[in-house]
């Protein structure tokens, strides 16, 4: 399900699947960990977590331009230093919880060699792995996700329709005190300014409850006696201590630089929603573009390449589809994330659809159509 099928109404047009595989080679994949119930037993579990994929052009070790932006740097993605210095981004990204990004790291560069990618006689590998904190719901210190868990995101992704919510990297995870996750959308740029595509996907876990804004309604507020969350043991509930990744793909022709501009503007997206980069959040966001694809070992002697770059003048076009997609992307998270039970028998409750079409009926904003 799309926010868009409950009638919430958004700005922009959006691609076929309304996902980041609108922009072609882009790929998809999750793998999920779900056992157990009931008390906390560090190495046991209950287990609420899992691993999510992106392949920027395929399954292959090309190189693409690419560049990120931390927006509040209480997180980690791995790989950002070289991409920072190349303005380049080979193979795929996932995206895990926090206690899992090392043997993430590890597993996708076993990936490689055993879908024989790693092809050259020197090989090396620095793989971008980001995570946020699912210890809420999650045993997160048994350290359940293994090289197979990683190997599953990896094998499975695919293009077309992206399953959202309570899923891959997003299982566990929590947002604006609703139940959170994975959430994507895209948007098509008009013909005036190139027909490119953009694309984003989002792990959301952040934000708190009266702050949350859907299509400029303030649900939050208003469903703040709604569904609240139950842990066993008192959360402070008065600050923001989640996160959010960010990952923004494009066929735009974009230098690094260029790059680096669109990662700048998943912020306006996200305060649509009610995110402002708290001090314990960690809010990173990659952007990659898909043109001017470097081919794994193709070409290797030459000494220089032509490439393309969009003028600059036609940019602001990505900059506002880059906004509109991150905003959309989060509600699509919410909307799909279904209530999940996890460690100690906490509870986080899916954002309910029946309430909240109440509320944007209540302030006008739901389209007619959809009623």
């Amino acid at each position: 399900m799309k926010a868009r099928d409950l009638g919430i109404p958004f700005e922009g047009t959006t691609g076929k699947n309304n996902a980041i595989t609108d922009v072609d080679g882009v790929l998809v994949g999750h793998s999920n960990i779900v056992e157990g119930d009931g008390e906390l037993i560090v190495g046991e579990g209950p287990i609420r977590t899992g691993v999510t994929s992106i392949f920027p052009s395929g399954k292959n070790l090309n190189d693409v331009f690419a560049s990120y932006f931390s927006y509040n740097g209480n997180g980690e993605m791995t790989g950002t230093i070289w991409i920072e210095e190349s303005g380049l981004l080979k193979g795929p990204i996932c995206i895990t919880n926090t206690h899992s990004v090392g043997i993430v790291r590890d597993a996708i560069i076993k990936w490689y060699l055993r879908n024989n990618l790693a092809k050259h006689r020197i090989f090396w590998s620095i793989p971008v792995v980001a995570e946020t904190y699912d210890g809420l719901l999650n045993d997160i210190n048994g350290f359940h996700v293994k090289e197979m868990t990683v190997f599953e995101a990896l094998d499975s992704a695919c293009d077309g329709h992206v399953l959202e919510g309570n899923v891959g990297g997003g299982t566990g995870m929590i947002c604006h005190q609703f139940k959170g996750g994975i959430g994507t959308s895209s948007r098509v740029i008009d013909e005036k300014h190139g027909s490119y595509s953009v694309g984003v996907l989002v792990q959301a876990n952040y934000g708190l409850r009266e702050h949350l804004t859907i299509a400029g309604v303030p649900v939050g507020s208003e469903l703040k006696n709604e569904c609240k969350p139950k842990f066993k043991f008192e959360k402070n509930t008065d600050q923001e201590t989640g996160s959010i990744i960010v990952i923004v793909a494009t066929n735009a022709p974009l230098l690094p630089i260029q790059l680096k501009r669109l990662a700048k503007r998943v912020p306006a997206g996200l305060a649509r929603v009610g995110g402002y980069g708290g001090n314990y959040s960690g809010d990173i966001f990659l952007a990659f573009s898909t043109a001017n694809m470097s081919e794994d070992g193709k070409n290797k002697e030459e000494k220089a390449r032509s490439i393309t770059t969009l003028d600059n003048k036609h940019i602001s076009a990505l900059f506002k589809a880059v906004a509109e997609a991150t905003e959309e992307a989060i509600i699509n998270a919410l909307i799909n994330a279904e209530t999940m039970e996890g460690i100690n028998g906490n509870i986080v409750y899916s954002l309910p659809h029946d309430k909240l079409k109440e509320v944007m009926e209540k302030y006008n904003r739901l389209n007619s159509m959809d009623k």
